[in-house]
């Protein structure tokens, strides 16, 4: 299952938002949406856990949690539709 992680501090590096959901299942990747221009971060980020059980407890645990300065928003991502 993806997962859409928002409001992420921007000081969050890719590791620290792996290690954050690794403690509650197995990660298969983690991607954490960077400024071309700035290369900073944007702000948000997607999880990839395999296992869908996994997943939905990483949401309960993780959604509205205050990682750095902020509360952090955890929900399943949504498909594109072109």
């Amino acid at each position: 299952m993806k997962l859409l992680i928002r409001n992420l501090d921007r000081l969050t590096t890719e590791e620290q938002l792996k290690d954050l959901f690794e403690a509650l299942g197995t990660v298969q990747s983690c991607n954490l949406v960077m400024d071309k221009e700035s290369g900073e971060s944007k702000g948000f980020g997607f999880i990839e856990m395999p296992k869908s059980g996994e997943a939905k407890i990483a949401i309960k645990k993780l959604n509205n949690k205050t990682i750095g300065n902020n509360k952090i928003r955890v929900k399943k991502a949504e498909d594109k539709t072109l």
